[in-house]
């Protein structure tokens, strides 16, 4: 019996592939852990919740971080497009690469029906790459899952949250974050 080889991308690879046109906008895949892989689509509580958070964050981080909205990240293996990436400001406003991950003070997801593949294999991806705090905003149970500590067996620290609670990012002492201005208003 012969086994079948799955045959993995490096970053850079990926990148030919965007410049030479294989893949294009209209694919909406991401590179994790040199797979590419199809992005769910987004549903309404998902979209609103991203361009909440979004606003949110922008206002409370405004000359501290630049807050990204659902655009690449580059990893060692992987290039992710997290709903919402909270970067260094840089004066040229990444155009000459993606964030990397010292570039990185937070990372969020928002899942409506992706829960299992936020918690299960970005997790993981991103406390390998060595990024400090990951927030998984679970929209479907209104609850947050604080990841910190990051190693290379998965982030070291996983605190769940209400929406009622407040959190201090760990790049930003000085500023409390309330859960409730991330999430859908409840209706």
């Amino acid at each position: 019996m012969t086994a079948t080889q799955i045959r993995l991308w490096t970053v850079e690879e990926y990148h030919q592939m965007i410049e030479a046109g294989i893949l294009t906008e209209d694919d909406k895949v991401e590179l994790l852990e040199g797979r590419i892989v199809q992005m769910s689509p987004q549903g309404t509580f998902h979209a609103g919740t991203t361009q909440r958070s979004d606003e949110y964050l922008k206002n409370r981080l405004r000359g501290l971080a630049s807050v990204r909205i659902q655009l690449p990240i580059t990893l060692t293996t992987s290039e992710p497009e997290p709903d919402l990436a909270i970067v260094r400001i840089d004066p040229n406003f990444y155009y000459d690469r993606h964030p990397h991950p010292e570039d990185i003070f937070l990372l969020i997801e928002i899942a409506f029906t992706t829960f299992n593949k936020d918690y299960q294999e970005k997790a993981p991806i991103y406390a390998r790459a060595n990024i400090p705090e990951y927030w998984l905003l679970n929209v479907s149970e209104n609850r947050a899952y604080i990841f910190r500590d990051p190693s290379p067996s998965g982030y070291q620290s996983e605190q769940q949250l209400n929406t009622t609670e407040t959190i201090v990012p760990l790049a930003f002492p000085d500023l409390e974050i309330s859960l409730s201005q991330l999430f859908p208003p409840q209706i």
